[in-house]
């Protein structure tokens, strides 16, 4: 099977000026190196603690941001370079539900005016015929057509969420690149949010990349995963394979930290010690080694590169084979 993604070797940073100074400017790598591919029809799972450049690797494969480095292959086109002219008609394929469902939303227009800009932008819909379709893509994602005449303050947080699906799926695109989707809403309405997003991807052959921070969540919708540390891919594999048997320590530590019925039913673990470095001032060799139990020598000398540990799994750790337990049942 043909990739529909292809990301190689992706970087981005940003020029920020330094604390107190407002002046001296200081690089700040967001994404380093990052190399990711995503057949059709799947869901993979990019996760990872809060500034670890999630987001900003979904802003880019968007572009949305301009990668410093790298190449961008979207259904066999390099897309990377291509003008805002070139890449108007993708942006068809491409699209996004964000993390906030209420900031999304602009709060003067209506539900049918929200819905139906990605409409009228890409097709020539008459007004009948663009009130039908919105009022599908509401039934389609739980909502009614006299929604449409509302504003999205009169929703609750799901049900906005649902209506940002609903303009996602307008255009028909072919990737979804959901940027923690439900990380926002009450744990009552993930469950329904999730489920909806599993009915439409069948529905409509959508392929997902789907950003987190919550491994519970990925460990329900994603097909593959890769972990994400400070701009870099640290671990990647199979969801199953991945909590059944980590292969990096920072992966081990996340899992470890995920609440689950019984925790005696979980091998305990040192918790992380410190906080995650600056992306201004990464630590020398491996970036995780000061929060990690197994580090040695050449840990704090040589960043280690990701690596094939089996058919599918990668990691990026010196001494991986000392990872591994079983975390979760």
């Amino acid at each position: 099977m043909k990739p529909l993604l292809e990301v190689r070797n992706l970087s981005k940073s940003f020029e920020v000026s330094a604390k107190g100074t407002g002046r001296i400017k200081q690089k700040l790598i967001a994404v380093d190196d990052v190399s990711l591919t995503l057949f059709p029809g799947e869901t993979f799972g990019l996760v990872g603690e809060s500034g670890c450049g999630k987001s900003t690797t979904g802003k880019l494969i968007l572009r949305l941001l301009d990668a410093d480095s790298g190449e961008i292959i979207f259904a066999g086109q390099d897309i990377t370079r291509l003008s805002a002219a070139r890449i108007r008609p993708l942006r068809r394929d491409l699209q996004m539900i964000f993390q906030d469902p209420f900031s999304s939303l602009n709060p003067r227009m209506r539900i049918r005016q929200i819905i139906a800009e990605p409409l009228t932008i890409h097709g020539k819909f008459s007004k009948i015929d663009l009130d039908r379709e919105v009022a599908r893509l509401l039934e389609t994602v739980g909502l009614e057509a006299e929604h449409m005449e509302r504003f999205p303050h009169e929703f609750s947080g799901g049900q906005r969420q649902r209506i940002g699906i609903a303009r996602a799926l307008a255009v028909k695109p072919k990737l979804i690149i959901a940027d923690e989707p439900v990380s926002a809403l009450d744990v009552s309405i993930q469950a329904q949010v999730i489920n909806l997003l599993q009915d439409i991807q069948n529905e409509f052959s959508l392929t997902y990349l789907f950003i987190a921070h919550d491994l519970a969540v990925i460990r329900h919708i994603c097909d593959r995963v890769a972990v994400m540390y400070l701009g870099r891919i640290v671990e990647l594999a199979p969801a199953a394979d991945l909590y059944r048997k980590p292969q990096h320590p920072y992966t081990e530590a996340l899992l470890a930290s995920v609440p689950i019925p019984d925790p005696g039913a979980r091998k305990l673990f040192e918790p992380l010690q410190g906080e995650v470095p600056s992306p201004i001032n990464r630590p020398d060799g491996c970036h995780f080694h000061p929060r990690c139990r197994y580090a040695g020598e050449i840990c704090r000398q040589e960043l280690p590169e990701l690596k094939q540990l089996s058919d599918q799994h990668s990691t990026a750790c010196h001494f991986s084979e000392k990872v591994g337990h079983s975390i979760l049942d």
